[in-house]
């Protein structure tokens, strides 16, 4: 879904050179998820920004989106800001091979119901995965795709 929420104006920035991905620093899962894209974006260029550096509340600012909240996987792609669920599809989409064919399909399942399920587990995400006290060192492979 794009942000802010329905009803309020979408503010659309400038399209950033690479798509954004923005993710839960400190969340295990959400680092494996980061891992993950690293490693299967045939293109290499999506970005990654953890929501609790400085240039992630900057970014987030114009979309009215405070990135203390860490609830979602955020992505700014040509832009947009999508949370959820069509954060991730979207960003399924942009890592090529069948990975794009995996979001394409993701994105036909009514939103209300994938973004139900999103939400179980972002709650329980800590619980079942673990968190770390502050987030990690990146390797330098995620250095060099990290934007802050």
């Amino acid at each position: 879904m794009l942000l802010p929420l329905p009803g309020a104006q979408v503010q659309v920035l400038a399209p950033h050179r690479y798509p954004v991905m923005f993710y839960d620093g400190v969340c295990n899962m959400c680092n494996g998820s980061v891992q993950f894209v690293m490693r299967y974006d045939r293109s290499h260029s999506i970005r990654f920004l953890s929501l609790q550096s400085d240039l992630a509340a900057e970014l987030l600012n114009p979309f009215g989106q405070d990135n203390k909240e860490l609830f979602s996987m955020l992505l700014l792609h040509e832009g947009k800001l999508y949370s959820q669920t069509d954060a991730v599809f979207r960003t399924a989409t942009l890592m090529g091979g069948i990975w794009s064919v995996l979001g394409q399909l993701g994105l036909w399942v009514p939103r209300r119901l994938r973004n139900a399920v999103y939400r179980f587990i972002a709650r329980n995400r800590y619980k079942w995965f673990g968190k770390k006290e502050t987030c990690p060192l990146p390797s330098p492979e995620l250095r060099a795709r990290s934007l802050g």
